[in-house]
């Protein structure tokens, strides 16, 4: 008996059927990890990461271009109740692939301190911060632990703690210490570009204060120690920067003088620097480039918008009001021009605080 030829064709739609077989069949083995689409839809000028969820023993995976971690909770359709905790916190910016969100939703608990009970929702399972968030004051050496449950009313509806006194004065409290950020500049990266090389983590000190009472009421702490148990980490973000930028224009210098490409040709750059009053013309930026009517002086004495470029006055004709451009100061806007440009157009005043130095 003879078997069938297959045909090119053939064989060709056999495998693709195979291979979608098996891929159909590997994506499910672990079905209880959820995949979902972007709900805005993939963009191939924007950065997608694939950020997952993790909520009560759920998974959920989800590729975004989401720039936050509440924006990506938003978009992902989850449901943030006030007392559940997001971790990291809803602020914190999605940079790298992988990313990994956990949510710990709040459950009602009930804190006995004597013949006082407290009711409240809460998603920490620090027994003394939970005591804390019921505005109940926990002394060193006092104890709590799971209560017996008084009646049958009591049963699931909440965890019902019970404080132990110990007849304790001192409270024994931990702060967090907030992480710095800082900056580095990334020829790497394309101008203007952020990425960051350390995620900040916040320390934390350990304060210990005595307590003083009048008539069983608190009406004084005294600080007996301050223990910084773990420093805090710094979060760098690199940022891009030109290659212009490795011989920035100075105070000193005066005027800096470089070669750059613009638009495929290599053009000779005069940059100079002048210190007038800016607020006329952001008034005009306001208007004509619907930016924030306002600047700021950077810590070198550069004058920045709200956005932080750096405010250059140009030729109009070649590089058009609101227009961004490269400077040896980082990334500017154009927003004034000057007489300079009838000898050079190619020339770039940038506005600076380095004459007058009065913050204007």
């Amino acid at each position: 008996m003879r078997l069938p030829r297959f045909t090119d064709k053939a064989l060709m739609v056999a495998t693709v059927f195979i291979l979608a077989f098996v891929l159909g069949f590997g994506a499910n083995r672990n079905n209880f990890d959820t995949f979902a689409n972007n709900e805005d839809g993939i963009y191939a000028d924007s950065t997608e990461y694939f950020v997952s969820f993790y909520d009560e023993g759920n998974k959920l995976t989800v590729r975004t271009d989401a720039p936050t971690v509440g924006e990506a909770i938003k978009r992902a359709g989850i449901i943030i109740n006030e007392s559940d905790i997001v971790d990291p916190g809803v602020d914190t910016e999605i940079n790298a692939d992988n990313f990994f969100i956990n949510i710990y939703r709040a459950r009602p608990v009930v804190i006995r301190d004597g013949v006082t009970s407290k009711y409240i929702m809460t998603a920490s399972y620090d027994l003394r911060a939970v005591a804390r968030e019921a505005g109940i004051t926990v002394y060193d050496g006092d104890e709590i632990g799971m209560a017996p449950v008084q009646s049958f009313l009591e049963t699931g509806v909440a965890t019902i703690y019970e404080i132990t006194r110990n007849g304790g004065r001192t409270v024994t409290e931990e702060e967090e210490i907030p992480f710095a950020e800082e900056t580095v500049k990334d020829y790497n990266l394309e101008p203007g570009q952020r990425a960051v090389q350390q995620l900040g983590e916040t320390g934390v000190r350990e304060l210990t204060y005595e307590v003083f009472y009048e008539n069983n009421v608190e009406v004084k702490r005294e600080l007996k120690s301050d223990v910084v148990k773990r420093e805090p980490v710094a979060r760098i973000v690199a940022v891009g920067a030109s290659e212009i930028e490795r011989t920035p224009l100075t105070a000193s210098r005066g005027v800096n003088i470089y070669t750059v490409n613009v638009n495929g040709v290599i053009i000779e750059r005069k940059e100079t620097y002048y210190d007038l009053p800016m607020k006329g013309v952001m008034s005009i930026a306001a208007r004509e480039c619907g930016v924030e009517a306002y600047y700021t002086v950077r810590e070198d004495g550069v004058k920045v918008d709200a956005e932080g470029y750096v405010l250059v006055a140009a030729d109009l004709t070649r590089y058009p009001r609101c227009s961004v451009v490269e400077t040896s100061l980082g990334l500017g806007r154009v927003y004034d021009t000057g007489t300079f440009t009838q000898n050079n157009p190619e020339q770039f005043d940038l506005a600076t605080d380095w004459t007058n130095r009065n913050g204007n």
